[in-house]
């Protein structure tokens, strides 16, 4: 396995991810679907190569 290669493909497929739900959080924010004050967001990461992937990570946002 080329590391350079790996990291690289990585990164990129988390710099995505990171834009895309920036974008849709800050779509739905704007839209007003949000009520209260603030925004809990899970994510997930899974892998149908790998089963035994469960990554997840939960924050709330403060909306005031």
């Amino acid at each position: 396995m080329d590391e350079d290669r790996f990291n690289m493909a990585v990164r990129k497929f988390l710099k995505e991810v990171g834009v895309t739900s920036q974008r849709e959080i800050e779509r739905i924010v704007r839209e007003g679907a949000i009520q209260g004050r603030s925004v809990r967001l899970r994510m997930t990461l899974t892998s149908e190569d790998a089963p035994s992937l469960q990554h997840v990570v939960e924050t709330a946002i403060d909306l005031r």
